[in-house]
């Protein structure tokens, strides 16, 4: 198969691989694969039906270079060969960098049989301009590359632009979603996000977020029904976690609202991601959700209520605690180091299908997988 290029022409990207996106049959058969070497939740099945590891790569640091794409794509190679079946990224990650590198590094695996598209679930985001390989040096060329790549085309309009940077016309996700299955080389991505939706409440009223989230919404739910993405969610960093009714905080319960105003029952408005951790607890800590009936739950509480998979993110804090954590904690969580701690509070949170984390060496990788092969925890 030849090589494809980008929507900038740019050659070298991942040949397309012609299957679909993952399945539960495939997903469960790769889980079973990993039966012996796992403990027994180590692969989760969420509400679309599909198996997933409960541990998911994420790719979002490092920089925008050779060096860094060479080690994501070893990182990749070895998660999805040794049990790890979720991949997390976004369009914006390293100037769209993350998602081309994952999509080699997987292209290579399908090619050879190592695994089949069907078994890895695929998970990208889209709301923030993406830039394209390298930062533009300064603000002008920002701007002319902004004018280039999305106003003159007609992608999107000034106004639909919030903080110079972030977007959720339906026009431009619409955009995202294409241009993310070029990078990634698939026809389809199982899970699609909303990028941290909450950065449009620093320019629009709340009520005009959720209008946009809507219209976004009816996008998503188009390319669900053109077999471009099988569910569609929302990931966030502080709007969920914020107090009701507080400047920036986001409602789970509106956000799902506005999935059955768009389609109903049968919507796939499915899944949301946000931080948790040790030092980030608010989803499980905090009531910051308030039902129709006005009485408040957690975050945690609120996607069980409403059917959604919950998907952690910065279960580290980039690395914040993966030392010094307190005697008191580490005697709390089963691990032979910070990092493997930290990760089996998050992973262990009531209502969490799965953690994603940001891991670009292979050593990181294996501390993070060891916890959890049998026999771990009664060796620690």
């Amino acid at each position: 198969m030849g090589k494809r290029s980008n929507a900038s022409g740019k050659t070298g990207r991942t040949a397309r691989i012609p299957a679909a996106r993952a399945s539960a049959a495939a997903t469960a058969a790769y889980a079973a694969r990993w039966r012996d070497e796992y403990v027994p939740d180590f692969h989760r099945t969420t509400r679309t039906g599909l198996t997933a590891s409960s541990l998911a790569l994420g790719t979002y640091l490092g920089e925008s270079d050779a060096a860094t794409d060479a080690a994501y794509a070893e990182t990749v190679r070895h998660a999805v060969t040794h049990g790890m079946n979720l991949v997390d990224t976004a369009i914006n990650y390293r100037s769209q960098r993350a998602e081309r590198t994952i999509g080699r590094a997987l292209g290579e695996l399908f090619a050879t049989n190592a695994v089949q598209r069907e078994e890895v679930v695929l998970c990208t985001k889209g709301g923030y301009i993406p830039l394209d390989e390298v930062p533009p040096p300064t603000r002008e060329a920002y701007q002319q590359y902004l004018e280039r790549e999305y106003l003159a085309p007609g992608i999107l309009q000034p106004g639909e632009i919030v903080g110079g940077a972030h977007s959720l016309a339906p026009k431009f996700i619409g955009d995202q979603v294409q241009r993310s299955l070029r990078n990634l080389g698939v026809d389809a991505v199982d899970y699609f996000y909303l990028h941290n939706p909450e950065q449009q409440l620093s320019a629009v009223a709340p009520d005009e977020l959720y209008a946009r989230v809507r219209a976004a919404f009816e996008m998503l739910e188009s390319c669900v029904a053109a077999g471009k993405i099988g569910a569609y969610g929302c990931a966030t960093w502080n709007g969920l976690r914020l107090p009701a009714e507080s400047q920036g905080h986001l409602s789970l319960f509106r956000l799902e609202e506005a999935a059955r105003e768009v389609a109903g029952e049968r919507h796939h408005f499915r899944i949301v991601q946000l931080p948790l951790s040790l030092g980030m607890s608010e989803a499980v800590r905090v009531s910051t959700q308030r039902d129709a009936k006005g009485r408040l739950i957690t975050v945690v509480q609120a996607a069980e209520r409403l059917g959604l998979d919950v998907v952690a993110s910065a279960p580290l804090i980039q690395g914040k605690l993966t030392q010094d954590l307190p005697d008191s904690v580490r005697q709390m969580f089963p691990g032979a180091t910070d990092a493997q701690r930290a990760l089996a509070f998050t992973r262990s949170a009531p209502g969490v299908t799965a953690v994603a984390v940001g891991t670009r060496q292979r050593a990181h990788l294996e501390e993070n997988l060891s916890a959890l092969r049998r026999g771990a925890e009664s060796a620690n």
